[in-house]
């Protein structure tokens, strides 16, 4: 019988329990898919303490991203047939074997982009492309300051805005994750246990500033981030890993130098399919013409996820991290 990681009621780690599920058929828009791997993601943290509401109510099967095979297929469904290799990214409900899902989420995984690599971008790869290319438009010569540069988003936004032609900027927690950023496309690294990354953003830029900074950590990172932001530039908050940024007044933003600030999410950028689609091409491009790599860092049983979050709110571990079922 198939088996899902469910949270019954709110809390830790251990709040993950491994359980026997009834998946049933798929019904007319639906498809019956068998996952083959499936992405770890902060997110997952939120759903799991209640810092995020679940969608469908208690009891919720974490997880919102994954890889793997079309079983069945429901009525109304002409884009994909049994045995295609498929992915997606949602807010929830990845953390089990297999799952009928709305088929309008599933995308095909072209040749030359393994199950894993699939379910360890499709969150993330298309955070990084709405974050990049919709959110703000960064072009050749832009500067980009982006928190947390070691984690899944970071490395892949790293390669991605290299690839624009930005000048890349990361803040990152310790010297091995400096290493790994670098080598992902940040031009310049910054400690921020050991560096005050406010004066240098302004070190590195002359005083000029970043056109954009992009910040999923939250409250220890703000309102510095903030001082890092060009006049009219953007600021673009999208997590909250260390915490929710606390009640500012907007007028802050016009002390600061009539900044722009937003808060997005994924799931807003891709309500659509047809955006959804678009989003998942561009990622697959970058990937299939060498300029974004996907390496997969860490791997864990499906089983053992208490200990992947865990490891993850302990930052413990860095980029890609699936989980196996």
């Amino acid at each position: 019988m198939p088996k899902a990681i469910r949270v019954h009621a709110h809390g830790g780690p251990e709040a993950l329990t491994y359980e026997e599920v009834e998946v049933g058929r798929p019904g007319v828009g639906q498809a019956l898919i068998r996952h083959t791997a499936i992405g770890l993601n902060f997110i997952d943290v939120y759903f799991r303490t209640g810092l995020y509401p679940a969608p469908n109510g208690m009891p919720v099967t974490p997880g919102g991203e994954a890889a793997g095979v079309v079983l069945e297929l429901g009525d109304g469904v002409d884009w994909l047939k049994v045995g295609d290799r498929i992915a997606y990214a949602v807010p929830t409900g990845a953390y089990c074997d297999e799952r009928v899902i709305a088929a309008d989420r599933l995308v095909k995984v072209p040749d030359g982009i393994s199950d894993e690599q699939a379910a360890a971008m499709m969150l993330k790869g298309m955070t990084a492309e709405y974050l990049l290319l919709r959110t703000f438009k960064v072009k050749a010569g832009d500067i980009v300051l982006y928190h947390a540069a070691a984690g899944g988003v970071g490395l892949i936004l790293g390669q991605w805005a290299k690839h624009l032609g930005a000048t890349v900027i990361g803040t990152v927690g310790s010297d091995d994750k400096g290493e790994l950023a670098r080598a992902h496309g940040f031009d310049h690294v910054i400690n921020y246990r050991e560096q005050d990354f406010v004066a240098e953003v302004a070190a590195i830029t002359g005083g000029k500033k970043c056109d954009v900074v992009y910040d999923s950590v939250g409250n220890d990172t703000f309102p510095g981030s903030l001082d890092c932001v060009r006049p009219l530039g953007t600021f673009v908050s999208f997590g909250q890993s260390s915490g929710p940024i606390p009640p500012f007044s907007i007028s802050l933003l016009a002390q600061k130098g009539s900044l722009f600030a937003t808060r997005p999410t994924l799931f807003a950028y891709n309500a659509r399919r047809e955006d959804m689609v678009k989003s998942a091409d561009a990622l697959f491009d970058v990937v299939l013409k060498g300029a974004v790599e996907i390496r997969i860092n860490q791997r864990y049983a499906l089983r053992d996820v208490a200990e992947a979050h865990a490891d993850l709110e302990g930052r413990k571990t860095t980029g890609t991290t699936v989980l196996v079922p």
